[in-house]
């Protein structure tokens, strides 16, 4: 611990918790996300405190991780009071579970505290040994206490006047019993719409790829449609789990991000905790789902599971590696609905699959390095990618999606044709459909025009929505 032992002003000095007080999330789940895409080592030394006892996982986790003060979520209302404490002339001080290191980056990031209390590398600075430890510095009812849980009550009885941040009603209760009074810093109720944002409903666009295979042998019954249904809702369900674990793995970069600082994590509007607790219970009720279609399906859900947590942990941090990962993971999906419909995958479709999703990769990595371009930002630590890449990888783009039209266009070509449309001549009229709609892509992700994902863009750009339409209707008259 580190405390100014000086003399006190008249009025007793104020003591702030850390975790879900000061700031609106938790040092530990911090530490931990941050440390798991380190590698094997890493995390093979927080397991090995675990034998030791809880300060020191918290101690290894903390040594290991590089997370930025900076951008923590801090909680304005606790600011304010601090704020407001040093203009009376109190002391301030910072009393934490979380681990010294963090406690002392956030002290001196903050500058506004004359101590800080912390777990070290044996001692759990929690509960009654944070109450012990304060009670040792200040004396019995000798400083006021901010603090946000169960965990508090203890500090809470031997401190002056409490302070409670986002109590639920349980612990509303017991601090009311235990004070008869305090003065409450109530959070901001999480709306369903905030769930709603993290799942990432409007990408479950992206899952209706599982219906490809059915619409493109041409074979609509009803068992087909309703087994495809099932898997689609199996999709969803897994790439809510993708999405929030992505979210929580990048919970630093989303924060010095323009935008993805306020996604849902990053500004601490939903816990950590319940983010890692959902995860495998939306993975769960993908399975059970994919076990009424069959075993190979869940086969391929698991497999695309596996993969796209690989992506999300490691291979997105690898040049191009991640591109074809992203395309392998749309194509999974096509691969999925034919394997639920029981539909033999084509390989044209494959292929081509392969390439359009490949340049639709490209084209949002080329809009993520323009952007930092724009703003004058460094390259990303955290991608194998530099903005000097720029000219390189808009050039891989058209190359991908220009191949993505020839394989189109020998798939016309081709006998395959012949069996399943009477006009198999009017797809020709793709071809031109689809060069327009890759060059504007482009040539707007150029202009920075383009959202920086390219098919969310296509959801909402008017002429995307021409172009598709202008496809299906194509496809009718060839049928």
């Amino acid at each position: 611990m580190s405390v100014d032992h000086k003399p006190f002003q008249a009025d007793k000095p104020l003591v702030v918790d850390l975790d879900g007080s000061l700031v609106r999330t938790d040092l530990l789940y911090e530490s931990f996300l941050n440390v798991v895409p380190l590698g094997f080592s890493a995390n093979l030394a927080a397991v090995q405190a675990l034998a030791i006892g809880k300060a020191a996982v918290k101690h290894r986790l903390a040594e290991a991780s590089d997370l930025d003060y900076t951008t923590l979520p801090y909680d304005s209302r606790v600011i304010d009071l601090i704020r407001a404490a040093k203009m009376q002339g109190r002391k301030v001080y910072l009393a934490t579970a979380a681990n010294a290191k963090h406690a002392q980056a956030i002290a001196d990031h903050l500058g506004v505290f004359d101590g800080w209390f912390a777990s070290d590398g044996t001692t759990n600075l929690s509960g009654s040994r944070k109450a012990e430890a304060l009670t040792a510095a200040f004396g019995e009812n000798g400083f006021d206490y901010i603090g946000n849980g169960p965990a508090d009550l203890p500090v809470w009885e031997r401190a002056d006047k409490a302070y409670g941040v986002g109590l639920s009603n349980s612990a509303k209760n017991r601090l009311v019993a235990l004070k008869g009074d305090y003065v409450a810093l109530d959070s901001t109720k999480v709306a369903r719409q905030t769930w709603f944002k993290a799942f990432r409903f409007h990408q479950y666009v992206k899952n209706l790829l599982v219906f490809v295979p059915l619409l493109t042998s041409h074979q609509f019954t009803l068992d087909k449609i309703l087994v495809d249904l099932i898997a689609f809702v199996a999709f969803c369900a897994c790439a809510s789990a993708v999405y929030i674990l992505n979210d929580l793995l990048d919970l630093k970069s989303d924060r010095a991000h323009s935008t993805k600082r306020a996604r849902q994590f990053a500004s601490g509007l939903l816990q950590l905790r319940t983010g890692l607790l959902i995860i495998p219970g939306l993975l769960l009720f993908a399975v059970i789902l994919a076990t009424t279609i069959s075993l190979k399906f869940v086969g391929v859900l698991l497999g695309y599971f596996a993969l796209t947590t690989a992506y999300s942990v490691y291979l997105k941090r690898k040049m191009l590696v991640d591109v074809v990962v992203l395309a392998m993971l749309y194509t999974t999906r096509i691969v999925a609905g034919g394997v639920a419909a029981e539909i033999q995958i084509s390989q044209w479709l494959f292929i081509f699959s392969m390439f359009i999703f490949t340049s639709l990769a490209l084209i949002k990595r080329y809009i993520e390095l323009s952007t930092r371009l724009d703003r004058g930002l460094p390259d990303r630590s955290d991608r194998n990618y530099r903005i000097g890449d720029l000219d390189v990888i808009a050039a891989l783009a058209a190359a991908a999606g220009m191949n993505a039209i020839t394989i189109f266009a020998l798939y016309v070509t081709s006998p395959d044709v012949q069996a399943l449309y009477r006009h198999p001549k009017a797809l020709w009229l793709v071809c031109p459909i689809l060069l327009y709609w890759i060059g504007r892509a482009l040539m707007m992700a150029h202009r920075r025009l383009m959202d920086d994902d390219p098919i969310v863009f296509a959801l909402k750009d008017r002429i995307s929505a021409i172009a598709i339409v202008a496809i299906v209707a194509v496809v009718a008259i060839a049928i």
